[in-house]
């Protein structure tokens, strides 16, 4: 840390560079509303205290999935004085509306039409006023209906912030970050993933499928014996036998149900992995080979997932990663906007959902580097970059050619590369997040192989990152999805120093019909934890021990990453469903 410490000394003496304001009128200027294309709007009038009146109007985002609405306060001509960012708490059997009832105001309305909270008048004005004035991340209205999304600053690590600075203040501020990372962090994750694994043989393997489980990953039969001693995972398993772990056998989280963990070294990957599609993965050098993956494994049929978005990232303006034709200076961003104002991210589950939440991860890429600089995906749509939405909010629209995860109305998750056809059920998507192209395109049911993506061992079509003269080996993490048994399982999986060739070749042992590259280089920026509760007790475990560094201590009290406190990070979570 020492290091980090001069960086950031040194960094202070650096000039800093401002860009012009934008000198077009409030009125000009496009904003997140406009790329909403299901929204729905009304006004009406109300009296304010002191006899005054003021036009209301509310705006439900997307009336599909009925979460966000947006209510504005003053004339629109004169631009709205006030904006506040509402989240309904049961979407599925309440809606909110403006009532035309003297006195106006706005009621929250049951399935069947009858209202079950009304506020009304000055009441309604001054009521979101004073939990606007409050300040918590969420503010309970018409007694937790109706929750008010509050401005919050997200928690960053030291080494978040010192980046962020750079790449936003210091001129050639890129180089020096890449330079740290190529240099510095490599050689540590380096180290790590060339740290000898406690290996073994024994008698009697574990069997390869927990009950209820992924189907195992496809183990080199001269290997099948072999366990490993994973020292950093920090997820307790049901191991009876007290042993290590098999190659590519899942085990059970303990007291955890439908979450899975799973291990292996590619040097134990079942030969005819490596001798497929050469020439699509590269081989494999020393350290990839013998590097421990671990991999968690969640049931969809037990869990939904969702995502949010962070409190800065990912942003919505221009990334630097793009070529400078594909940029239009005229815009503030892809999508012609700069800010996602007014709405509000929070980065932290909501608190409907925060006592169901059984896990959850970081996202993808910032939009620094969300997007395409070379090949065909950077020569279209302003280079491709990385779409996302929330709740059926549009941020960022979904490019085709992308690798996305996302979540329908349904609670149906899915991942597949977006297509233009696509467009039709966008009204059904509730979460999405692209993040460049696929690691695995699908699964021949006759050969039981996965088929890697085109661009897997394609260092700028597919934007994997890494260092300039193409050294793409760092620590990364990446998602995908199997089919074991009639069952479909999320799989996450966490890789000291790796290739994507490496993650495909993975991926490819088990069997997966999709897999994704999300984030990479530090643990903030690949954490997983999983969660579980006895009684009023919480407990927190990570699939890298080091990952626990993230959160926070306060007063004594642990704080977890997202559950606890907002985070500058997008990221997924998952939900526990109510099982029949």
């Amino acid at each position: 840390m020492g290091f980090i410490a001069f960086l950031v000394v040194a960094i202070l003496s650096f000039p800093t560079s401002s860009s012009a304001a934008d000198t077009r009128s409030p009125q000009e200027l496009k904003t997140i509303i406009d790329l909403q294309p299901f929204r729905e709007t009304s006004s009406i009038r109300v009296k304010e205290a002191g006899g005054s009146e003021a036009q209301v109007t509310l705006i439900n985002l997307n009336p599909h999935i009925n979460a966000w609405y947006l209510l504005q306060v003053g004339e629109k001509g004169a631009g709205f004085s006030e904006a506040y960012h509402l989240e309904n708490a049961d979407p599925l059997n309440q809606a909110i509306s403006l009532d035309q009832t003297q006195p106006q105001g706005l009621a929250v309305i049951r399935r069947g039409g009858e209202p079950v909270c009304e506020l009304r008048g000055e009441n309604l004005t001054e009521s979101l006023r004073k939990a606007r004035r409050l300040g918590a991340p969420y503010e309970s209205l018409c007694g937790g209906k109706l929750y008010l999304r509050n401005f919050t600053k997200g928690y960053r690590t030291r080494i978040e912030a010192v980046t962020d600075f750079l790449r936003d203040k210091v001129p050639g501020g890129e180089e020096i970050i890449t330079y740290v990372r190529d240099n510095f962090f490599a050689y540590l994750y380096r180290r790590k993933a060339e740290e000898k694994v406690e290996s073994k043989p024994i008698e009697t393997p574990p069997p390869a499928l927990a009950k209820g489980g992924p189907s195992a990953g496809l183990v080199d039969p001269k290997q099948a014996n072999r366990t490993v001693t994973p020292i950093d995972l920090g997820i307790e398993i049901e191991n009876p036998a007290g042993q290590g772990m098999a190659l590519g056998s899942w085990y059970a989280a303990k007291d955890n149900p439908g979450i899975f963990v799973s291990v292996i070294i590619p040097e134990g990957i079942a030969p005819e992995i490596f001798r497929s599609y050469g020439r699509l993965a590269s081989p494999l050098d020393s350290v990839e080979q013998k590097g421990l993956v671990y991999l968690v494994a969640f049931d969809l049929d037990r869990f939904e997932l969702k995502y949010s978005l962070g409190t800065v990232h990912p942003r919505v303006d221009w990334s630097e990663h793009l070529s400078d034709r594909m940029k239009e200076q005229s815009l503030p961003g892809p999508d012609g906007i700069g800010t996602i104002a007014p709405l509000i991210s929070t980065g932290l589950i909501n608190p409907m959902d925060i006592n169901r939440t059984a896990a959850a991860f970081t996202g993808g890429f910032k939009r620094i580097h969300g997007a395409l600089r070379y090949g065909p995906l950077g020569l279209r749509n302003h280079g491709s970059h990385y779409g996302f939405l929330e709740n059926g909010v549009v941020f960022s629209k979904l490019q085709p050619g992308l690798a996305t995860i996302y979540a329908l109305r349904d609670g149906w998750a899915g991942m597949k590369t977006w297509e233009e056809e696509d467009l039709s059920f966008v009204s059904e998507v509730k979460y999405a997040r692209q993040n460049g192209v696929p690691l695995i395109v699908g699964f021949d049911e006759e050969t039981h192989l996965s088929a890697p993506g085109p661009l897997v061992n394609r260092w700028g079509e597919g934007n994997w990152s890494g260092s300039k003269d193409e050294k793409l080996r760092t620590l990364r993490a990446g998602a995908a999805l199997q089919e074991s048994q009639g069952k479909r399982f999320l799989l996450y999986a966490f890789f000291w120093s790796a290739t994507p060739s490496a993650m495909a070749r993975v991926f490819q042992a088990y069997q997966c019909r999709y897999a994704m590259l999300l984030d990479m280089n530090a643990l903030v920026h690949t954490y997983l934890a999983v969660y579980k509760r006895q009684g009023t007790r919480l407990y927190v475990q990570h699939l890298i021990q080091g990952m626990a560094e993230v959160d926070m201590t306060v007063k004594g009290r642990y704080i977890p990453r997202f559950l606890g406190y907002a985070d500058d990070r997008d990221f997924f979570y998952l939900t526990r469903k109510e099982l029949p």
